[in-house]
C-alpha cells in the first residue's frame, strides 16, 4: 500500500513545486511592473504632461505589449545561458526567483535601488551551481562586459544629449525633433514579433526592403532599402514634431515626453519580462509549449504590478524629474531607449536603475553637476556588487535547503 502512495505523493510534491515557480514568476514579474518600468513616464508626470493614474495605465500597457513582442531572447538567456550542464527545475527556478525578490525588497526597504538583473542573474546562477551545473564563463564575459560599459555609454549619450538640447544656436524646435528623429530610425530597425524575419523576429526596415527585393548589400545582411526606410521613418517623425512645436514649443515637448516616455516603456518591458520568465524556459520547454504563453504569464504580471504598485512610485520619482528640468528629462530617457534595444538584441539581462542613474549624472554634468552626491554613488555600486555576489550565494544556500526539505 504504501508502495503505491509514494508515487502520487512524489507526484503531487513535484506540482506543488512547479505551482510555487509559476506563482514566484508571477510575483517577479508584478514587482518589476510596479518599480522598474515607472522611471519612462515619470518626466511626463513631473512636466504635467499626464496625471499619474494615467501614466501608470500606460506604463502597464507599453510594457506589457514589450514583455510580449520583444522579450523572448533575454527570458532564454536567463532560463539557458547561464549555467552549463543542467537545466533549470521548476525548484532551483523557485528558489532563484524567490531569492531575487528578496534582495529587490532589501533594496526598497533600505532605499538603494537594487539592479533586478543583479539579483536575479546571481540567484539563478547559485541555484543552478546547487543543481550541479558548471559555470558559464562565456556568458558570464558577456554580461560582465555589457554591463561594465552601460553607465560610461550611458552617461555619455545623455551628456551628448543634453549638450545638444542646451546650445543656443540650435532652436528646440529644431534640436527636439532631430533627436525625435533619431530615435525613430531607431524604431525602423527594432525586431518585433510583428514583422516576420529570417531568424523569427524582424523589423520595420528589414521587412520592407524584403517585399520590395532588397537592393545594395551595405553592411551584413543590411542593405540600401532597409537604410532608406530608416532615414523615411526617422524624416517623418523629425517632421511631425516639428510641425507641432512650431504650433507650441512646450505642447510638441510634452508630447515628445510621453511618446519617449511609450517607447522606454515598451523597451523596458522586453528588457525586463525576461528576468521572471526566464528560469521557466527548461520547464515550458520540456512541456511543448509555446514561448509566447510565457511571455503573456510575464506581461500579465507586468501590467498588473504597473496598474496596482506603480502610482505611489510615480510620484515619488517624478518629483526628482521634475527638479531636473524638461530638457535633462530627455536627455536621461534617450540612452535608456538606445541600451535597452541593444542589450534585447544581445539578449543581456540589463537594469533600468543603472541606465536612469549614470544618464541623469550624464545630463548633469552639463551644468557643472551631477545632481547626485559622490557618496551615494559609491554605496549604490557597492549595493550593486554586494547583490550580484550575495545572491549566487544565497541562491545556492537556498535551493541547497529546498532540496533537502522536498528530497529532490
Amino acid at each position: 500500500m504504501v508502495a503505491v502512495f509514494v508515487p502520487v505523493l512524489q507526484t503531487s510534491a513535484s506540482l506543488l513545486v512547479v505551482v510555487v515557480a509559476v506563482i514566484a514568476s508571477l510575483g517577479m514579474a508584478w514587482a518589476l511592473g510596479a518599480s522598474s518600468n515607472s522611471p519612462p513616464f515619470a518626466p511626463a508626470v513631473g512636466a504635467n504632461a499626464l496625471p499619474t493614474m494615467r501614466a501608470a495605465f500606460f506604463i502597464g500597457v507599453f510594457a506589457a505589449l514589450g514583455a510580449v513582442a520583444q522579450g523572448g531572447s533575454i527570458s532564454e538567456t536567463v532560463g539557458q545561458d547561464l549555467i552549463n550542464g543542467v537545466s533549470i527545475t521548476p525548484l532551483a527556478a523557485a528558489a532563484g526567483l524567490l531569492t531575487a525578490a528578496a534582495f529587490i525588497a532589501v533594496g526598497v526597504q533600505t532605499g538603494y535601488p537594487i539592479p533586478a538583473a543583479f539579483a536575479t542573474t546571481g540567484a539563478i546562477v547559485g541555484a543552478g551551481l546547487g543543481l550541479g551545473g558548471d559555470p558559464a564563463f562565456g556568458t558570464y564575459q558577456r554580461l560582465g562586459s555589457f554591463w561594465i560599459a552601460v553607465p560610461f555609454v550611458s552617461a555619455s549619450i545623455a551628456y551628448g544629449t543634453a549638450t545638444l538640447l542646451r546650445r543656443e544656436d540650435v532652436p528646440d524646435d529644431v534640436g527636439v525633433p532631430a533627436l525625435a528623429g533619431v530615435v525613430g530610425v531607431i524604431l525602423a530597425n527594432v525586431r518585433l514579433a510583428i514583422f516576420p524575419g529570417p531568424d523569427g523576429q524582424g523589423t520595420l526596415a528589414g521587412f520592407v526592403s524584403r517585399r520590395v527585393g532588397g537592393g545594395v548589400s551595405l553592411v551584413g545582411s543590411y542593405d540600401l532599402v532597409g537604410l532608406v526606410v530608416s532615414l523615411a521613418f526617422g524624416a517623418l517623425v523629425f517632421l511631425a514634431l516639428r510641425r507641432e512645436m512650431r504650433s507650441s514649443i512646450d505642447a510638441g515637448i510634452r508630447k515628445f515626453l510621453i511618446g519617449l516616455g511609450a517607447i522606454v516603456a515598451f523597451s523596458s518591458g522586453g528588457s525586463q519580462v525576461g528576468l521572471a520568465t526566464g528560469p521557466l524556459e527548461p520547464l515550458f520547454d520540456s512541456l511543448g509549449t509555446p514561448s509566447i504563453l510565457l511571455l503573456g504569464l510575464g506581461a500579465t504580471g507586468i501590467l498588473l504590478g504597473a496598474w496596482m504598485g506603480s502610482p505611489r512610485l510615480l510620484q515619488a520619482v517624478s518629483r526628482e524629474y521634475s527638479q531636473l528640468g524638461v530638457r535633462r528629462s530627455i536627455a536621461a530617457l534617450i540612452p535608456g531607449f538606445i541600451i535597452a534595444q541593444a542589450a534585447i538584441a544581445l539578449g543581456i539581462p540589463i537594469s533600468f536603475n543603472n541606465i536612469i542613474i549614470s544618464s541623469v549624472i550624464g545630463s548633469g554634468l552639463v551644468v557643472g553637476s551631477a545632481g547626485v552626491s559622490g557618496r551615494k554613488i559609491g554605496v549604490t555600486v557597492a549595493a550593486w556588487l554586494a547583490t550580484l555576489v550575495g545572491s549566487t550565494v544565497v541562491g545556492f544556500g537556498f535551493y541547497r535547503a529546498l532540496a533537502m526539505v522536498t528530497g529532490a
